[in-house]
């Protein structure tokens, strides 16, 4: 998993080095899951760009809905995010969608991974 440098993802700034300590929060709930954590280069914010841009997205759907509980907030946000990475081709996947670039990965990477990529919103039984 590639982050930025926040402090809810590294404690890269508060060594004295300058390197994270491995002991973060994240980087312990990393390793559990088996997940190699990598930081982007510092002063380097072009290279979460996709992230910002998807955090963007999110933020005007929530400003151009009213959401009259939880649930319905809930509900849009679920959506959202299953017609984004189903629906929404991606410059920077050549035009796929997050979908479709996955599954792409998985056939040239298979060792990779634990689970077959499906081509449906909603859970994996």
């Amino acid at each position: 998993c590639l982050t930025d440098n926040g402090s809810e993802f590294t404690d890269r700034f508060l060594t004295r080095t300058r390197q994270p300590s491995g002991t973060h929060e994240f980087d312990r709930l990393c390793t559990e899951q088996g997940i190699e954590h990598r930081l982007i280069p510092p002063g380097r914010p072009q290279t979460n760009g996709m992230v910002e841009r998807f955090n963007g997205r999110i933020e005007e759907v929530l400003q151009t809905h009213r959401f009259d509980t939880t649930a319905d907030l809930e509900t849009t946000l679920h959506r959202y995010v299953a017609l984004y990475n189903h629906h929404i081709p991606q410059r920077a996947l050549g035009h796929l969608t997050p979908i479709q670039a996955l599954k792409n990965w998985q056939t040239s990477h298979p060792h990779l991974f634990r689970k077959r990529v499906y081509n449906h919103a909603g859970l994996d039984s």
